[in-house]
């Protein structure tokens, strides 16, 4: 007799890991194609919306296995200590091709400190709060690291129109918050408190933060971790 027990749940997991794998080759050769044809590309709107798209796809996926693995219990951070000005630098240099296509402005303004904090879901909250970004700044984008009161403070600021009153938020999101009628689900937001809240250090844990102002008056996040 045939067994039809399916675990679908982890059947997505896996179809979501093959796609996050295909976009990242995608993601590549769309930046092979850029350097290989500059002249003809970097101002191409429909290249950069493609790029822009295909970026907040993988983005996505990467968000929801990790939500996946948190719903599994299986997502932990395992923390290294990383020099916060380097980490912030390689992590812009993956945006920079679509940025200066946009003609969008950057700059990095951190502090020589060091952090300590998983890098991999760090990239992913950074990634996805950048390309956010993107999509809603008018010319500018900034990213800031300080220290205050005990926590690395890590900020993605723009000159947009800001975050509306509903979205501004301290603390953690619970996955009851999300609404998936409203088009806007905040997965990305619940995907970064959750990694904030994985950081811990004592009876500490770390959180996010949304709200305008900032340096250019626009939206800012920011992920404080202990």
């Amino acid at each position: 007799m045939t067994d039809h027990n399916i675990d679908f749940s982890m059947v997505l997991a896996s179809a979501v890991h093959d796609m996050k794998n295909s976009l990242g080759m995608l993601l590549n050769t769309l930046d092979e194609l850029r350097t290989e044809h500059e002249a003809s590309l970097s101002g191409s709107s429909k290249f950069n919306m493609l790029q822009y798209e295909a970026e907040r796809m993988h983005n996505d996926l990467v968000q929801l296995l990790g939500i996946y693995r948190l719903g599994e219990n299986n997502l932990s951070a395992h923390i290294d200590e990383h020099f916060v000005p380097d980490f912030l630098s390689e992590h812009m240099a993956r945006h920079v091709p679509l940025l200066d296509g946009l003609g969008i402005d950057y700059a990095i303004e951190a502090d020589d400190i060091n952090g300590f904090f998983d890098d991999d879901l760090l990239t992913g909250v950074l990634n996805n709060t950048i390309n956010n970004a993107i999509r809603y700044t008018k010319t500018r984008i900034r990213l800031t690291a300080r220290e205050q009161d005990g926590y690395l403070v890590i900020g993605v600021e723009d000159d947009g129109t800001g975050y509306p009153e509903s979205m501004q938020h301290t603390g953690t999101l619970s996955f009851k918050s999300l609404d998936f009628n409203s088009g806007s689900t905040s997965l990305g937001l619940f995907f970064a408190s959750s990694v904030a809240k994985l950081h811990t250090e004592g009876d500490r844990s770390g959180s996010i933060t949304l709200h305008n102002g900032g340096k250019y008056g626009g939206g800012v996040f920011e992920i404080w971790l202990p």
